[in-house]
């Protein structure tokens, strides 16, 4: 398999960064509007970050009080723990598709749309069908956008691919955070129906949505010829090694913090910490990775590849389990740091992403197989967690076992990170043979 020429691999990290068939409409604004458009740009990326995730972390805390409601079974709710993944990875290969049709501006516009209408539609549903199917629709418009917003920032801020990645991954893991700790209390305040703790997280979305259609109207995409570029090639991706890298390494992340978001309140229960200590431990693994999510990115695209933070990250994953596995109650809070460290390999997995590709159109299929194949290969790591649990009765074993994850995780991203592109791998057998 051709790699890229030595002169490439060691190319400073803001040639890596720059697009070199494309030249992004607004990537260099020189007029007062287009300077405000462009701070808007950023805004809207932002909110749109931010309701990436309470669609999923506002429904766990109310999970009891919703399957008692709807008269859901126990299948059927560790069904819709797995609905995440599966709508992210099956509708995030579409992504590309669409974009190549409307524009990803267009279709992260509708993404905004998809999460309002569901969320909001889903908290009056009056049967688990119904509520699974707005859920889903909720889901499709994350998971567009989970795989378009690097191709916007990749297009339009070129420059700043590492800032723009780092201020996405705050946004995205402050609503996370948020989600997750203060939905319990507001559902309270609002008189205790889950109802209301659900449907008002469309108000987020409705304001993020509000925010891009400023940016569509004045970007004014036209699918393959969005911003002004060449129709993208159509990459045989699946002949990239560093394309599967990345998959491979996207999956066993997300593996971790799925398994981290589902648990990690239970484990410290079964150690004798009380409910609300351990729901503050979780808060503390995901508010860890908001600061570390912008500081993050703009140091890995900095460098000429980024496996030092890849191995510096999972050895705080293999220290948190470790002590979460021996010791959980010795010291919580420290296990807890470690862990929201370790699952900091998220916000480091998009800033490659867009940084192996040259062309916004490289991101987007990039992303799409990235983040659709590593979503798929998350789905079975939290039910083989608990059914590891459920056999041995302990948390011994579930947490060496993601340790052990941690090994091939480290292994894939030590090829995910090194200063190559897809579009030197990604060609036919034809084109190779010909170089």
């Amino acid at each position: 398999m051709a790699h890229m020429p030595a002169a490439d691999t060691s190319a400073s990290p803001r040639n890596e960064a720059r697009p070199q068939t494309e030249r992004p409409a607004g990537s260099a604004p020189s007029t007062p509007s287009a300077k405000y458009l462009g701070v808007l740009f950023a805004v809207a990326i932002a909110a749109a970050a931010f309701n990436l995730r309470p669609v999923v972390t506002s429904l766990g805390p109310l999970l009891d009080q919703v399957r008692t409601d709807l008269g859901m079974n126990p299948t059927l709710a560790g069904l819709l723990t797995a609905v995440p993944s599966l709508c992210f990875g099956l509708f995030g290969f579409a992504a590309p598709t669409m974009a190549r049709r409307i524009g990803p501006i267009a279709v992260i516009t509708a993404g905004m749309g998809a999460i309002t209408a569901g969320v909001l539609a889903r908290s009056f549903a009056g049967g688990t069908a119904v509520f699974l199917l707005l859920t889903a629709l909720a889901l499709a418009g994350v998971a567009v956008s989970n795989v378009l917003i690097p191709v916007v920032i990749k297009r339009y801020f070129p420059e700043k691919v590492g800032p723009m990645i780092g201020l996405y991954s705050m946004a995205l893991s402050a609503g996370t955070s948020l989600a997750a700790a203060v939905t319990v209390p507001l559902t309270g305040a609002l008189g205790g129906d889950w109802r209301y703790g659900l449907g008002v997280w469309a108000g987020l979305g409705a304001l993020a949505l509000l925010l891009w259609l400023p940016v569509l109207i004045a970007k004014r995409e036209r699918g393959e010829r969005a911003g002004g570029a060449a129709a993208p090639v159509r990459l045989p991706i699946t002949r990239s090694r560093t394309a599967w890298a990345l998959a491979c390494f996207f999956g066993l992340q997300a593996t971790g913090a799925y398994v981290v978001m589902g648990w990690l309140p239970k484990i410290f229960q079964d150690s004798g910490i009380d409910k609300g200590t351990s729901g503050v431990l979780l808060a503390v693994t995901m508010v860890i990775g908001v600061p570390v999510s912008y500081v993050l990115p703009n140091l890995a695209a900095r460098r000429g590849d980024q496996r030092l933070f890849v191995v510096v990250l999972a050895s705080f994953g293999i220290a948190g389990y470790a002590g979460l596995a021996l010791a959980p109650a010795a010291a919580p809070w420290v296990w807890a740091v470690l862990v929201g460290l370790s699952n900091c390999a998220f916000p480091l997995v998009l800033t490659m992403i867009g940084l192996r590709a040259r062309t916004a159109g490289g991101v987007a299929q990039l992303s799409a197989f990235a983040q659709g194949v590593g979503y798929l290969i998350s789905i079975p790591g939290p039910i083989l967690i608990g059914r590891i649990y459920q056999v041995t009765g302990e948390w011994y074993w579930p947490l060496g076992f993601l340790a052990l994850l941690l090994v091939p995780q480290m292994l894939f991203g030590l090829r995910a990170a090194m200063a190559r592109h897809i579009e030197d791998e990604a060609v036919h057998p034809a084109e190779r043979a010909a170089a």
